[in-house]
């Protein structure tokens, strides 16, 4: 009852957000009879120019959250019309998961960043973040859903993620670690959704 409540909160978030950009863009239409044929030029290219193919991006630990909360809150968004960019789904087979991953990120309007307790533990989770953590300042909005963790956990990288973080200390080299907890810092500090808080709320 709880995940379902959650998932409905952040589909009606999103249909909100649809909805304002579809009224932003037909107002946008409504003011070509008084500008000039450059200008409207303009505005066309910047539209045809974002190339975003996703509305949304889920980015989240398979292993913990695929076959529940993840699987419920994508089809809550395919069944609202919202296209959204999930790896089983959406990965062709044989393409390299680094590169296809990367593509769907710069070309989605919205991230939704699942934090469970292993998130962190996961490389890929981890290239993803940092990726859409370089992202956000270019028009991409991102969202944060702590999925059974405590959200200054993830800002801070404690309990479970102070465990993760030190196992990849071990493996990979100290400026992509860097790289990945900065990520972590700025999209934990991200106002989101706390799924207890948002359960008692």
């Amino acid at each position: 009852m709880y995940t379902l409540r959650l998932v409905g909160g952040i589909v009606i978030l999103l249909l909100v957000k649809k909805l304002f950009d579809k009224r932003i863009d037909a107002s946008a239409k409504g003011k070509k009879d008084g500008s000039s044929s450059s200008a409207t030029q303009e505005c066309d290219s910047v539209s045809s120019s974002s190339g975003w193919d996703y509305e949304v991006f889920l980015s989240f630990r398979g292993e913990e959250t695929r076959t529940n909360f993840t699987d419920h809150l994508y089809n809550a968004l395919l069944d609202k019309g919202i296209h959204t960019f999930r790896d089983n789904e959406e990965l062709r087979i044989g393409e390299k998961i680094g590169p296809a991953l990367r593509s769907a990120i710069h070309k989605s309007k919205i991230a939704i960043i699942i934090f469970s307790k292993g998130y962190a533990s996961s490389k890929w989770c981890l290239l993803e973040l940092a990726e859409i953590a370089e992202s956000m300042n270019r028009q991409f909005k991102v969202i944060p859903v702590f999925y059974q963790v405590v959200p200054s956990d993830v800002r801070n990288q404690a309990g479970s993620y102070e465990k993760a973080f030190r196992e990849h200390e071990k493996k990979f080299d100290k400026d992509c670690v860097e790289r990945w907890k900065k990520a972590m810092r700025e999209v934990g500090e991200l106002k989101g959704w706390d799924l207890k808080k948002t359960a008692d709320g």
